[in-house]
């Protein structure tokens, strides 16, 4: 069952960057598994971006992707508009002795690796998260002790009308992995502030981040990163080790015996079976201890 063709119904608005339709997004997330959008769409630079969403019929939904690292993208794939930041959007420069500026596309480890050339501690945590900084800025992306709320002073977005819109930290009313950046609002650009560190010490820090997150977590493998959030005064691996699902399996999909709040793709597992391992293991935790798991996992698009 393919997309309702949107080309039959609107003109889609020119572009600078590169426009595809039915663009497969499998190759594009961690899982590797899930199906097409309906358009990918990677703008040259802000304004190609603005001027595209201010010309798109409105109805017509916006979605963006960073690395694709904690995402599920459905089987059916995801209707309207899929925007990827390419490299246009993945510049990072020292704007003075503690802030750096950064654009939506850019890397955690690229963000961590200019703050230490730089001298800019307390942005180390970012090295550990598989991401870029339009989804740590949507998701409050944290690790280590850290968050994203810790070291944002503001951000630039262009929200669904193609309008742009700058974001103190306080306006993205901040909690646990979320924000209320508004849907179909696209991150271009971040500003983070640390403190004056010395890139030796940084760089220490770096490597113990990277070497606690290599022993504890299943890198070299097709998953999404943390599936669930942790629960007030829990940690959800270990309410997942718990209820006995290390190593359990659906499909192609498995629990990681590594890091129970890790699914993996074993290798043709569709999206519908990670999903529904991860449905699987709520309703165990939930029998088990009675506590809720919530997906910290992005889910998108529709089933096939």
């Amino acid at each position: 069952m393919g997309h309702p063709r949107l080309t039959a119904t609107i003109a889609l608005p020119p572009v600078r960057g590169t426009l595809k339709a039915d663009a497969p997004l499998a190759p594009l997330v961690w899982f590797k598994a899930g199906g097409a959008a309906q358009w990918l769409f990677e703008p040259k630079d802000a304004d190609d971006l603005s001027d595209f969403l201010a010309a798109l019929d409105p109805g017509v939904p916006v979605m963006a992707l960073g690395l694709g690292s904690n995402l599920i993208v459905r089987d059916g794939g995801v209707p309207g508009v899929v925007v990827r930041l390419g490299k246009p959007f993945a510049k990072v420069t020292a704007l003075d002795a503690t802030t750096l500026t950064c654009g939506g596309g850019a890397s955690g480890i690229l963000v961590s690796s200019t703050a230490r050339d730089n001298g800019i501690a307390g942005l180390e945590f970012l090295r550990s998260i598989p991401g870029t900084v339009g989804g740590f800025v949507r998701m409050n992306g944290g690790a280590y002790g850290r968050e994203t709320c810790d070291i944002l002073v503001e951000c630039d977005i262009v929200l669904r009308s193609g309008a742009r819109v700058t974001l103190s930290n306080a306006d993205l009313g901040y909690t646990y992995r979320h924000s209320t950046l508004p849907d179909g609002a696209v991150v271009v650009s971040a500003t983070f502030r640390g403190h004056p560190g010395e890139p030796a010490a940084i760089q220490a820090e770096m490597d113990r981040i990277a070497a606690a997150r290599e022993e504890s977590q299943p890198l070299r493998s097709k998953t999404g990163g943390s599936t669930f959030k942790n629960p007030d005064g829990h940690k959800a691996w270990a309410l997942v080790d718990e209820a006995g699902c290390r190593g359990l399996q659906l499909g192609g999909a498995q629990v990681s015996e590594k890091h129970t709040n890790f699914l993996l793709n074993t290798g043709e597992a569709t999206s519908a079976d990670i999903e529904a391992l991860g449905e699987e293991v709520r309703r165990r935790v939930r029998e088990k201890s009675g506590i809720e798991l919530e997906w910290e996992i992005q889910r998108v698009g529709k089933a096939k």
